[in-house]
C-alpha cells in the first residue's frame, strides 16, 4: 500500500457532531479529536481538497436535529473559508446527498474518512465510497463507536466494534490507516506547497 496523495484526493470528515459524547463506559478511542484535529491541520496545510459531512437529523427528539446544540459540529472541526458541508440525513454520506457530484466535479478519486461512528456512517460510507469506484482509505485511530447489544441482548464492546469493523473494512472495502502514517505522507506535499 501506497500512501501517495494529490489533488484526486479528498479528506471527509464525517459527523464530528457535538451530539456524540465519548463516554469511557461505552465508547472508545479518547483520542480521537486530537488525531481528527491533526489531519484537518495537514491536509489544510497541504492544500488538498476537503468536504465535510453533518447529520441532520429528520427523526422527532434527536439530538442531531438542525437547531439543536448536539447537531453542531464539534470544536475545531467547523469548515473554514469555501470549505464546503454536506448534510445528511441517512447514515451514508453519499445517500440523498451530492457529495458524489461534488467529488467528481473535483476530479476526486480518491476518499479519506475519519469522523463517528467506526460501525455506522464511517462504514457505511466506505462502503458506498468503495462501491462507487473511489479508492477509499478510513483513518481508524480517529473514528470511535459506542458499545452495541448482539441478537440475544448481551453488549459487545465499543473497542471490538471498532476493531471489526476495521477489519472488514480493510478486507474489501478500504485501506486502513492511522494519523500518524497519513500525516507522514502528507509531509513532501506540505513542503512542496509551503516552497
Amino acid at each position: 500500500m501506497s500512501l501517495a496523495f494529490d489533488a484526486r484526493t479528498a479528506l471527509v470528515p464525517i459527523d464530528m457532531q457535538r451530539g456524540f459524547v465519548l463516554d469511557p463506559a461505552r465508547s472508545n478511542n479518547p483520542a480521537i479529536d486530537a488525531n481528527g484535529l491533526r489531519l484537518l491541520s495537514a491536509w489544510r496545510a497541504a492544500g488538498l481538497p476537503l468536504i465535510h459531512v453533518r447529520h441532520d437529523s429528520v427523526q422527532p427528539g434527536s439530538v442531531f436535529t438542525p437547531g439543536q446544540p448536539g447537531n453542531a459540529l464539534r470544536p475545531g472541526f467547523e469548515p473554514q473559508g469555501a470549505e464546503p458541508l454536506v448534510t445528511k440525513s441517512v447514515i451514508a454520506a453519499f445517500i440523498g446527498t451530492d457529495l458524489d457530484l461534488r467529488l467528481r466535479r473535483l476530479g476526486v478519486t480518491s476518499v479519506v474518512l475519519f469522523g463517528i461512528s467506526t460501525d455506522m456512517c464511517v462504514s457505511t460510507t466506505a462502503r458506498v465510497a468503495a462501491n462507487l469506484g473511489y479508492r477509499t482509505i478510513v483513518v481508524g485511530d480517529a473514528c470511535f463507536t459506542f458499545d452495541q447489544p448482539d441478537a440475544d441482548g448481551r453488549p459487545i464492546p465499543a473497542d471490538t466494534m471498532h476493531r471489526a469493523h476495521l477489519a472488514t473494512l480493510r478486507a474489501e472495502f478500504a485501506e486502513v490507516v492511522d494519523t500518524d502514517a497519513l500525516i507522514a505522507a502528507l509531509r513532501p506535499r506540505e513542503l512542496r506547497a509551503a516552497g
